[in-house]
């Protein structure tokens, strides 16, 4: 059996001496324990070295996908003809045994010889010292990590993170220098701050102004409009401004120096950052834009480690604390992080943003993944998916659109409005009005048809009069029925306390209940008495009421006839 064992120097092919011993797995260690033993179980047959670092890292990579190399195929043709050949890796073995039909072996026994020859190396293979294989396997795991990393200084994310940070602090820097030259010539020259706002064309215009009443003199055209320039040279001449020294005007355009170099570098800056984006990740730039897509990839750490993230991590990458804080409190979480400042979300309806934000960070997700994964250097994918977002916004605003005017599926239903109509029937809750001839005036008629409105009139009081004794009846008829009731209740409780009374009472009790009795007897007998009074009061109310109800009636009879009628009322009364 022989042994295939790589170093970092070449190819060593070793025999084994016996092989009896590999039955023992477990106490195979102890046969290494020295060199002398060990050269017992193996002996170096033959080794290939390598030429040059290339032909190392070319081999050491094709072992690493497991395939022979061409000089090791080579080798193991002039070296194994009828041998069983041990291997470390069993899809190395399969390859060697598919192209070169040679036997190969890979178990347990295998990988202990492996440990065992490792531990040994130097003793084993002539002429190769221990200090000359350590930076041989150094230079080796170097160049491989480098091959394996694929290492490109055209893909290197950690430009973009450090330049999208100093952008980030010169923003802050900027407005900081800018707010202080405002504040220090607004002692001299306060009114200027209201007529230019623009903090680096302030700057300029310090710089080139000084003091204040060198503004008359002055050409402002390369800075300012014309309309400006005038408005600010009115006030030069009347400014509050307190007056300042060459001394102090030396120090304020030293100031205004540096807000505008800071300016000149941030653009030039901004220049290189928008290339880089564009190189290193063309798709999330056309989606989202440089500063925003060089953020994603600066808080993700690198854009291989954002191409890990779903959709909806990107979605609120930035909003960490507002999202815990919402788990916490159970409110609603938030709807997007870095991603709200992306255009296409800015273009979009208050109502819309969320909609357009979980899509965006979902063809953003797939847009890192291009970039950071797949072989393609264009943005054609990014703008693709960008066109199809904008119509997806344009197809949420139409149907707003299309709804709130009335058209297809969301017709509105406009209803007349009517006071008199019952609300979900055809009926109405009063009368339809009609014509009423009794509000016409009759001072213009003859007296045939002034007597006939006056006989109608006297018609609809008679009229009148009746319905209101007929409610008067029917009102006395209800509390009748009430006072029966009344008068029942009362005697029943007399006859519950007669009966009390008749049956036996406990003898300690007798005295107190007889009186207790009596009082009830006393007090039922006068409510029965004052009613009976009531009664007989409300018949004669009535029977008066029915002769008034009658009196209008008898207007046209002659007064001996009333008189009569009064004297049978007397007698029967």
């Amino acid at each position: 059996m022989l042994l295939l064992f790589e170093t970092p120097a070449g190819f060593a092919l070793f025999k084994v001496l016996d092989e009896g011993k590999l039955s023992k797995v477990e106490d195979l260690w102890k046969e290494f324990s020295t060199a002398d033993s060990a050269r017992q179980v193996v002996k170096l047959r033959a080794f290939s070295k390598f030429e040059n670092t290339s032909e190392a890292l070319s081999a050491a990579t094709l072992l690493i996908d497991s395939k022979p190399s061409k000089g090791l195929r080579k080798f193991l043709r002039s070296h194994c003809e009828d041998d069983i050949l041990a291997v470390a890796d069993s899809k190395l073995g399969n390859a060697i045994k598919e192209k070169l039909k040679i036997e190969c072996v890979h178990n347990n026994a295998v990988m202990e010889l492996m440990r065992g020859v490792r531990s040994q190396l130097t003793e084993l293979i002539s002429g190769l010292a221990s200090q000359d294989l350590a930076p041989m396997s150094l230079g080796l795991s170097h160049s491989l990590s480098r091959y394996k990393l694929k290492f490109s200084p055209d893909k290197v994310d950690t430009m973009i993170i450090q330049a999208i940070s100093l952008l980030d602090d010169l923003d802050k820097e900027l407005n900081t220098y800018a707010m202080r030259v405002r504040e220090w010539y607004g002692w001299h020259f306060p009114e200027l701050a209201k007529i230019v706002q623009d903090n680096i064309i302030y700057a300029k215009t310090v710089k080139l102004m000084g003091n204040r009443t060198n503004a008359a003199k002055l050409d402002f055209s390369e800075i300012l409009p014309e309309e400006v320039e005038t408005e600010l040279k009115e006030a030069s001449m009347i400014s509050m401004g307190t007056e300042v020294s060459d001394l102090d005007l030396e120090n304020i355009k030293d100031l205004c120096n540096q807000v505008l170099s800071l300016a000149e570098y941030r653009a030039q800056l901004y220049d290189y950052l928008k290339s880089r984006m564009n190189t290193i990740a063309p798709n999330l730039t056309a989606l989202v834009g440089e500063l925003v897509g060089a953020r994603l990839i600066a808080h993700g750490g690198s854009l291989l480690n954002l191409a890990k993230q779903p959709g909806s991590t990107v979605q609120i990458l930035g909003a960490e604390k507002a999202l815990f804080r919402a788990l916490k409190t159970k409110h609603a979480t938030p709807k997007y992080g870095l991603i709200y400042h992306a255009s296409l979300i800015g273009q979009a309806a208050p109502k819309h943003k969320g909609k357009i934000s979980r899509s965006l960070a979902a063809k953003t997700a797939l847009a890192i993944r291009y970039d950071a994964l797949g072989d393609g250097q264009d943005n054609s994918m990014g703008l693709e998916n960008r066109a199809k977002l904008e119509a997806r916004l344009r197809n949420l605003e139409g149907r707003e659109l299309n709804r709130s005017a009335g058209s297809a599926k969301g017709k509105p239903k406009i209803e007349f409005y009517d006071k008199d109509r019952k609300k979900g029937s055809g009926g109405l809750i009063t009368p339809a009005k009609t014509y009423n001839p009794s509000a016409d005036s009759i001072l213009g008629l003859t007296e045939p048809l002034a007597e006939k409105f006056e006989e109608k009139g006297q018609m609809k009081r008679e009229n009148e009069t009746d319905g209101e004794a007929g409610n008067e009846v029917s009102v006395a008829d209800e509390e009748k029925k009430k006072k029966k009731k009344k008068k029942k209740s009362d005697t029943e409780e007399i006859a519950a306390v007669s009966n009390d009374e008749m049956g036996g009472a406990e003898p300690e009790n007798e005295a107190v209940g007889k009186k207790e009795k009596k009082k009830k007897k006393k007090h039922l007998a006068e409510n029965a008495e004052s009613q009976n009074a009531d009664d007989n009061v409300e018949g004669e109310d009535k029977k008066k009421k029915k002769r008034k109800h009658a009196e209008p009636g008898e207007e046209g009879e002659t007064p001996s006839k009333k008189k009569e009628k009064k004297k049978k009322r007397k007698s029967e009364d």
